[in-house]
């Protein structure tokens, strides 16, 4: 009998990806956390171009050289990250960036920190790589952030990277300054990796984004278009990977995708150059649907912190599974907090993705449950 390989074994699949598969047309979709706006125009129509001009053959294992060029220009003016075009990947997706990251860097013996709550992939990359996953607390009385002091107590012999996502699925939290750089420190002092997964960077409310890989070069920067621009489909992100870590990386992209869809690059292209008007349309229209759903959740009365960033609360709730359940029952559909950490098994992850009046609608369901 052939048997799947026991890395594999102890991995489930996505719960967030069974939101997909909803079949109910009437259900209000609070699970998926995927912008629901188009991409702009001037990106559709420069991936347009690009099949009329016939680039639809491979392309740099790296990606084109113009769009890491103006990604380079994008972490100076941005980010405070020096790197060059050579320290760029393009890939399919901030997905492929993370897979890469622990295929080329982490192994068995490993232990590599992981916030809690996180996104429910890092623990899944960390697993795939036969490394150990080591939980750091996000407590609710600091506002489910993650804190340097926390991180400090967690750091052994075998610590060899720790994964940051800031602003932060599934909360929305957004880490302060002064722990990135305290972080930022810690990898140097104790020389080990921070994986920064910055994909909600632009959709952020009153606040600044801080990125750790302005303080270190023990730093892989992850980041794309998907959340940004909408383009989740298109499936295109990049990392930041100084020298020492960049081969590594590249064998294994190499291997994996040869190099990512040469139009969706042109899309990118056109995404960085290009105004930025629809992005703080609706980075606004977002606010607005945060303003809401966190006034009547608090309302209902539950606890939660009023997120800063990306498009999701996180409130708590004594039985999730229940909550989760009846909710989808009276035609609301949510996350279980549980795979996003062991402190999610008091947590529902609710994506405010999707149109002020649903969102409206929702609440009023979940208030007469």
């Amino acid at each position: 009998m052939i048997k799947p390989s026991i890395r594999t074994k102890k991995v489930e699949l996505s719960e967030i990806r069974k939101m997909f598969e909803v079949t109910n047309p009437n259900a209000i979709n609070l699970g998926i956390g995927e912008p629901d706006f188009d991409v702009p125009e001037n990106i559709k129509q420069a991936i347009v171009d690009a099949l009329d001009e016939n680039l639809t053959h491979y392309t740099p294992n790296k990606g084109y050289i113009e769009l890491r060029e103006e990604i380079v220009k994008k972490f100076k003016n941005d980010n405070n990250i020096k790197t060059n075009p050579e320290n760029i990947i393009v890939t399919d997706g901030a997905s492929e960036a993370l897979y890469l990251c622990s295929q080329a860097f982490f192994e068995k013996g490993d232990e590599i920190l992981l916030p809690d709550p996180s996104f429910l992939s890092y623990e899944a990359c960390i697993n795939l790589a036969e490394a150990t996953s080591v939980s750091i607390e996000c407590k609710l009385e600091n506002g489910l952030k993650l804190k340097a002091d926390d991180v400090q107590e967690k750091i052994t012999p075998k610590t060899k990277a720790i994964m940051l996502n800031s602003p932060c699925n599934p909360s929305g939290v957004v880490m302060e300054k002064e722990d990135i750089k305290a972080i930022a420190e810690l990898s140097k002092d104790h020389d080990f990796l921070i994986i920064s997964d910055e994909i909600y960077e632009k959709i952020i409310y009153g606040k600044k984004h801080y990125s750790p890989g302005a303080y270190s070069d023990n730093v892989i920067t992850i980041n794309g278009f998907s959340k940004t621009y909408a383009m989740t489909g298109l499936r295109i992100g990049y990392l930041n990977a100084n020298e020492k870590f960049n081969e590594e990386l590249l064998k294994i992209h190499q291997y994996c995708v040869a190099c990512t869809n040469s139009t969706s690059q042109m899309g990118a292209l056109e995404a960085l150059k290009g105004p930025q008007d629809s992005v703080k349309k609706m980075v606004g229209e977002f606010e607005k649907r945060r303003d809401l759903i966190t006034s009547r959740l608090i309302e209902m009365g539950y606890e939660l912190p009023v997120p800063d960033g990306a498009f999701y609360v996180y409130p708590k709730i004594e039985n999730p599974m229940e909550f989760v359940k009846k909710a989808s029952d009276a035609g609301v559909i949510t996350v279980p907090g549980a795979p996003f950490g062991k402190n999610g098994d008091k947590h529902v992850r609710m994506s405010y993705a999707n149109s002020y009046e649903n969102i409206k609608k929702a609440m009023d369901i979940l208030e007469g449950l």
